[in-house]
Order: C-alpha cells, then structure tokens, then sequence
C-alpha cells in the first residue's frame, strides 16, 4: 500500500481551559486512520493509564507514547527527570515527523510544557520550523502561547462553561481518562 500525503500539511492547536482537547486531537486521529493516514500522538507530562491507550492498540494507523511520569506535575516543582522526559518526547516527535512514516504529528499538552518550563516556545518554534509541508501538525493544551498561535493555521480555544469538577467530581475512567 502507498503512503498517503496530504498537499498541504496546516497547523493547528487546541487550547483553553475547558475540556476535549486531547479527545479532539484524538478524534482527528481516528478520522484520519479511516482514511489510511498514520498519526503519531506524543503526550507530554502523561505517564498515567488513560483509556485511550488502550483503545488504539488495535489501530494500526495510529501511534501513541507517552513522556511524562504516572503523577500530576505541580508549576514550578518539576524534577529535572520530568524536564528530560519532555525533550526526550520531542525529540521522538521530531523523528516521528521527518520519518516520512505518518501524515499527522500531535503534540499532546506541549503548551502545558512550555507554560510549566520544561520546554521553551524557542524549542517548540524550532520544531515547528522543520515540519515538512504534507505534516499535518497539532498542538494542544492550555495556556498556548501567542507565538504558537501566530504561527498556527487553525486555533480552537475550548472554553469552560461549567465543569462538574467544581463540585468535587473526581476524573472517572472512560470519560476523563
């Protein structure tokens, strides 16, 4: 089977505070694996067991790795074991994209990276600035910053209405993970 190219790849990000961004990435992937196209999804600061993982092994067009430990990670109070996790995954992210082997490259919670300080906007630019021009490339998580979004083709912002989390509603399987 040949490998599919789109002619022109775009930028996109996902970011605001409110909920569906990694499923919104997700579900491009799903909808693009439908059509034979390969995604590489590198989730940053993820180390947890989040269903998804689960759900895509049996998607071959997909791929998915995680480079973050099993905990939360609080702003200033990262390890520099979580710092080296971060390039580690861009650098996975940076060979995935110039493989020629996927079509779509997500960066799963990168801005969440660069506002904790494990990643500079610099090191995420850089990146950006290699992206072979039939890349699909995303980008999600809050707090995206504006030069990401300049740079970006398609900026989504989710916006939080109101969230059951503000009475106590603890992350459950299947929904939030």
């Amino acid at each position: 089977m040949s490998i599919k190219h789109f002619n022109q790849g775009y930028i996109q990000i996902y970011t605001g505070n409110g909920k569906g961004k990694t499923t919104a990435a997700l579900g491009l992937a799903l909808r693009a694996a439908g059509h034979g196209l390969r995604t590489y999804f590198a989730q940053f600061m993820k180390g947890q067991a989040y269903g998804e993982l689960t759900s895509v092994r049996s998607i071959p067009e997909i791929t998915i790795e995680q480079f973050g430990k099993d905990t939360f990670i609080h702003i200033n109070r990262a390890s520099q074991e979580d710092i080296q996790m971060v390039q580690h995954g861009l650098h996975k992210a940076k060979q995935a994209m110039v493989s020629g082997k996927y079509q779509i490259i997500v960066l799963d919670e990168i801005n969440v990276a660069i506002h904790f300080k494990l990643l500079t906007v610099t090191e995420v630019l850089d990146f950006i600035s290699l992206k072979p021009s039939v890349i699909e490339l995303i980008l999600t998580g809050r707090h995206a910053p504006k030069e990401l979004i300049e740079k970006a083709d398609l900026v989504t912002k989710m916006l939080e209405v109101k969230h059951y989390y503000q009475k106590n509603i603890v992350a459950r399987d299947g929904i939030e993970r």
